[in-house]
């Protein structure tokens, strides 16, 4: 179901004049510090649906024409479109707070169609607002808010219905405040933690028994105990060069070799990788990069596709590198490949056989970051499935 940002605009995305509240020539226009950087990173990143919600006092009167309004107001929604900001759907009411209709923030009448909850999931989605009208919006949708300034942002009020405002703010609204902040970067950094997808895959056999937990998109932080020194730092290279989160704990036969661990490592890594990656919607699903370390140059080229072909040129000339039997290396990523289904190919030359298998995981994690980055809203293939 689909999760929507329903977003305040005078406050929130622009700046609101002081002295004005009509934001009705170009003089006036001034975004938000930082707004426009973030909304796009919002808007490619996180699975949200963006809807504009506000309220224009009096639009259409003789004191705020619509004439004055209009050219600012689809200036703005050009800059964001630009910018790959997209906003579904626009509702702007233009009533003053006394005609009191429920068509007006903090009312809901405009928005009625996505309480469907086969549709949207609103308990999963925000009200984006400087005004407790906007939080009280999210009250009465039924979903959560963030709070651009966290401060009492009516001075246009009476005092009465400031008192009114301020009574319902203490009783009822703060829990439903999730964010106070006046920084989009705040926001950006809000909704991205709580859209972090931690998927989690056990193998056990009587070889190995392993546990592992993945986020995509994370902050490269990792936990990881194989029981093999060197090849821990090796997938903790891997979390810390894609920014993808990984714990990790594998319990294997190392009394007998290191074969069965590293090989179930790569088995469960694939398949929980391909697990997080779901439909592969708005994926850029083709990711490739050259790494130098010191004497040795690695490429990794890879391919989302969904079939497994695995490709590698990479020599060893010593028969371990720390714990690790270098004839495991290929075998790693050959488990990778055929449990991921993916393309993948690695090419390494260098002298310094502990550089070049260092670069080679580093350059790996590299192309999997740019492979699993979201740059649009469909599936990139011409047969429409990967």
């Amino acid at each position: 179901m689909k999760k929507i940002l329903f977003i305040d605009r005078d406050g929130t995305i622009i700046k609101e004049d002081p002295n004005n509240y009509q934001i009705d020539s170009i003089e006036k226009l001034f975004f938000y510090p930082r707004v426009i950087f973030f909304l796009s990173r919002i808007y490619e990143e996180l699975d949200y649906e963006f809807v504009m919600v506000t309220n224009q006092d009096g639009l259409g009167s003789v004191n705020f024409p619509e004439n004055k309004f209009w050219p600012i107001h689809n200036h703005i929604i050009n800059i964001l479109k630009y910018e790959n900001i997209i906003f579904s759907s626009i509702h702007i009411d233009k009533t003053y707070i006394k005609d009191n209709l429920s068509t007006r923030k903090p009312g809901i009448s405009m928005l009625l169609s996505y309480l469907d909850k086969s549709i949207y999931n609103i308990k999963e989605s925000f009200v984006i607002g400087d005004r407790l009208t906007d939080i009280m919006l999210a009250k009465n949708l039924g979903c959560k808010s963030i709070w651009i300034k966290g401060n009492n942002n009516f001075e246009n009020f009476t005092e009465e219905e400031k008192k009114y405002f301020y009574e319902l703010y203490k009783k009822k609204l703060y829990k439903t405040i999730s964010l106070k902040t006046n920084k989009w970067k705040d926001i950006y950094e809000y909704l991205k933690n709580k859209n972090k997808k931690i998927e989690i895959y056990k193998r056990n056999t009587l070889e190995t028994n392993i546990t592992i937990s993945l986020s995509l998109y994370g902050n490269g932080i990792n936990n990881i105990h194989t029981g093999i020194g060197f090849f821990d730092h090796l997938i903790e290279q891997i979390s810390i060069h894609s920014l993808m989160d990984i714990n990790l704990y594998a319990y294997g036969d190392l009394h007998v070799d290191e074969h069965h661990t590293i090989e179930d490592v790569g088995i469960a890594l694939g398949n929980i990788f391909r697990k997080s990656l779901g439909d592969k919607i708005g994926i850029e699903r083709y990711g490739f990069f050259i790494l130098p370390m010191d004497d040795s140059l690695s490429k990794v080229v890879l391919d989302l596709c969904g079939r497994d072909q695995f490709n590698w040129n990479a020599n060893f000339y010593r028969e371990k590198i720390g714990d690790i039997p270098t004839e495991m290396f290929y075998h790693f990523f050959k488990s990778f490949s055929s449990s991921a289904k993916c393309n993948l190919h690695i090419i390494s030359t260098g002298n310094n056989e502990h550089h070049k298998i260092e670069s080679i995981f580093k350059c790996f994690a590299k192309a999997i970051k740019m492979a699993i980055q979201k740059n649009h809203n469909y599936i990139l293939s011409s047969k429409g499935l990967l």
